[in-house]
């Protein structure tokens, strides 16, 4: 099998293709956008690239910010959509980064970005496989606590929307939502809500 041929092959099943995946395999990465040059590949932002027969799944703007930062965290609206706890539909994704970072510039899709610190940016983290990129995602529960903390920015209906459908889903115990709801410091906030809904 040719070169060209064994890049074509991963990007069809990745989805999503990195210089470094290339690297990986002993190929030199600048098959990458000659391939993108003869239309053989689509370029989805800096570095990134797919095969245009590759099936999109619906969090492809996931994979495609986790492929270019690696360590970002989906966090909030994002979050929400991932786990199905919301009827928003933002126009963003929502990453967390820890307090210090840089904020992302060169993103391959619009970001909005939250900073956080200490327990609340390490804790509740999931990695999923999205297109065969290790997306991670706060889990749900530390999610809703999130959308409290950052009320002034989601909007406090989003928050209670989403603290609503975790409970209705049955996406975890309430125990886990006072849990983090102590680690983002916000457990007096949420506990009328919490009460008023269970």
């Amino acid at each position: 099998m040719t070169k060209t041929a064994q890049v074509l092959q991963i990007a069809r099943q990745q989805g999503v293709v990195r210089s470094r995946d290339l690297r990986e395999k002993n190929l030199p990465p600048r098959y990458l956008s000659r391939l993108a040059e003869r239309g053989e590949l689509v370029r989805e932002g800096r570095g990134l690239y797919r095969h245009p027969e590759a099936p999109l799944s619906e969090h492809h703007s996931l994979a495609l910010v986790a492929a270019r930062y690696p360590d970002a965290r989906v966090c909030l609206l994002s979050a929400l959509q991932f786990h199905e706890l919301t009827t928003q539909m933002p126009r963003r994704v929502w990453i967390a980064r820890e307090k210090g970072d840089w904020t992302p510039e060169a993103s391959p899709t619009s970001l909005e970005v939250v900073h956080m610190s200490g327990a609340s940016f390490e804790k509740g983290t999931e990695t999923h496989d999205v297109e065969g990129i290790p997306v991670q995602v706060f889990n749900p529960p530390k999610t809703v606590a999130d959308c409290f903390k950052f009320r002034g920015k989601v909007g406090l209906s989003v928050a209670v929307e989403a603290l609503r459908d975790y409970v209705r889903s049955g996406a975890g115990p309430i125990e886990d939502l006072y849990h983090y709801a102590e680690i983002c410091r916000v457990r007096s906030v949420m506990r009328p809500y919490v009460e008023a809904t269970v």
